[in-house]
């Protein structure tokens, strides 16, 4: 019954529902005029009605850089102008063609911008809470914050993101928000699609970025301390005290280092094949190091903790050699916690009597869990306790993203790369 809604509105144009959806409909032109916004002539505070995007096309073929209609939001979602993007191993999947994704789609999962515009009826305490111009950091996981695990509070197993967005590219009403200039066909959303100028977030993906923290180094909150942290609160449940190995010493792994050592862990071991990695390792708070092409890792981590093994083992590359290492690697009782992707329909092999009589708990863990863990996270990067500044190891121009992600698939960068969009 849209045409009652339309006429109650009408007879009460002074209600704060109207004043917003009038406010989200219409736009002023440079003349002072009213005009009815749509996707082919929409302008961000008076400026261009397009924006460029990433846009990944087919398995190993190098990114474009095409034009976009404005993308819209709608119901509490958000319109954010981005300023920094994280370079990401998932998106390295997809690009691949290792994970499959529809496609075309623009990658980039990593995100923090500047909040531009509310979508129609957006809740009003939403607006309040995120402001036009308002910095924010956005989390991966985008959880829709009504189904059944949403209402739980796991937000990480959020049904809508993973029936629409990991499955189909879109938005949880089925729809993509990113449409081509050129023949205004649509391109799919990885996350929000944050390799664009502008991108769509819900706004229960969203934290409010305080003036103190930098766009560029934050943007890895919402991907690579996001994911280390859920790890290790959640799945791991990593307590002071704790021996902890992480496999795999890149921008996850590494930042699994920094939460270890924040939660009071007592023996923090990294493992990767190069050495500068292990190097940087050591300044993020591992006590350990081993490099796995000299001795095998398992051996050496029980070595390390008396024979027993870890409390807790993260693999954090997706590889099924690894697998089987992590979960050698912990005592009896301990936990094994997996955070790498890799091939679809990869497989990881355990002994299951070894399983059964030592009480080995193998334990999946995607990221955390955004409404709950995100202003936590930011808390840890403004006090100093998580440095966001050593996690990133390079910075790089808009136009430099595919470069970005060729040398991340040939493991030249140490840490954490992240795009500049601003």
């Amino acid at each position: 019954m849209w045409f009652n809604r339309a006429a109650f509105l009408i007879r009460n144009r002074a209600t704060p529902l109207f004043q917003q959806l009038k406010n989200n409909c219409f736009r002023t032109n440079n003349s002072g005029g009213r005009f009815l916004s749509n996707a082919a002539a929409y302008n961000v505070s008076g400026g261009s009605s397009y924006m460029r995007g990433a846009v990944f096309w087919e398995p190993n073929k190098p990114l474009t850089f095409e034009d976009f209609h404005m993308p819209r939001p709608k119901l509490n979602e958000i319109l954010i102008k981005t300023k920094a993007c994280g370079v990401c191993h998932s998106d390295l999947h997809v690009i691949k063609g290792e994970l499959p994704f529809a496609s075309p789609c623009v990658v980039g999962h990593e995100i923090t911008g500047e909040v531009v515009e509310h979508g129609p009826l957006t809740e009003s305490k939403i607006v309040q809470r995120f402001p036009v111009g308002a910095h924010v950091v956005g989390a991966f996981i985008m959880p829709c914050g009504s189904c059944f695990f949403c209402s739980r509070g796991q937000d990480d197993l959020c049904e809508d993101f993973f029936a629409y967005n990991r499955a189909k590219g879109t938005l949880y009403d089925g729809e993509t928000r990113l449409f081509l200039r050129s023949n205004g066909k649509p391109v799919y959303m990885y996350s929000m699609g944050g390799l664009a100028e502008y991108c769509v977030v819900p706004a229960h993906a969203l934290a409010i970025l305080p003036d103190t923290l930098p766009y560029t180094e934050s943007a890895i909150i919402g991907c690579a301390v996001f994911t280390a942290y859920g790890a290790m609160a959640h799945a791991a449940e990593v307590r002071p005290g704790d021996a902890i190995a992480v496999i795999g010493a890149g921008g996850v792994g590494s930042s699994c280092l920094q939460i270890a050592r924040a939660f009071g862990a007592s023996v923090i071991i990294a493992v990767d094949i190069q050495d500068d990695k292990l190097e940087n390792a050591k300044a993020l708070g591992a006590t350990h190091t081993i490099n796995s092409r000299n001795e095998d890792p398992a051996k050496k981590i029980k070595e390390l903790t008396g024979g027993r093994g870890v409390d807790v083992a993260v693999e954090a590359l997706g590889r099924p050699q690894t697998f089987n290492q992590c979960v050698q690697s912990v005592r009896d009782g301990g936990k094994a916690v997996m955070i790498g992707l890799t091939l679809s329909g990869a497989k990881g092999e355990i002994d299951i009597n070894h399983l059964v009589r030592r009480q080995i708990k193998v334990i999946g863990s995607y990221g955390g869990r955004a409404r709950q863990d995100l202003p936590k996270l930011i808390k840890l990067a403004e006090s100093g306790i998580f440095n966001i500044k050593a996690a990133v190891s390079r910075t790089c121009q808009f136009e430099e993203a595919d470069q970005a992600y060729k040398d991340l698939n040939e493991g030249s960068i140490r840490g954490r790369a992240v795009v500049e969009i601003m």
